[in-house]
């Protein structure tokens, strides 16, 4: 079976990477903004009263990570392959975490471990950058 080039690993990861970033801003925005549709009975033991700050930390950690990370793949920067390893880690946790405290919820929680562990592989396939951009 021939090798992926460089080329497809790279563009893949990186679209992959802004595809999540983007899910992960639109998600943290109908957060902040109330997630009218949301049950707030999911948020009962958890430490908040409303989605504001899980949305805010989806908006600015998880979309920042992965934004953060699709920039370094695309921009061929040494530590892209540490970056999008962060960014995968980063919403792995958050998973984790919500699912222990809502449960099991949305089609969207094993799409996104998914779409993290895609991250993951690829990350680890992606070349080493020519560039010596940090």
């Amino acid at each position: 079976m021939p090798m992926l080039s460089s080329n497809l690993i790279r563009n893949t990861l990186g679209v992959l990477l802004a595809f999540v970033a983007l899910n992960a801003f639109g998600g943290g925005y109908y957060g902040m903004s109330g997630a009218a549709d949301v049950p707030r009975e999911w948020l009962q033991g958890s430490p908040f009263k409303d989605y504001f700050i899980p949305g805010l930390f989806l908006f600015l950690v998880i979309g920042g990570s992965f934004l953060y990370a699709a920039i370094a793949v695309f921009a061929q920067m040494r530590r892209a392959r540490f970056f999008a390893f962060a960014a995968a880690i980063i919403v792995l946790v958050w998973l984790a975490v919500q699912v222990m405290i809502i449960g099991y919820v949305s089609w969207m929680q094993p799409v996104t471990t998914i779409a993290a562990i895609i991250v993951l592989v690829l990350a680890w396939f992606l070349p080493a950058s020519p560039k010596a951009v940090n």
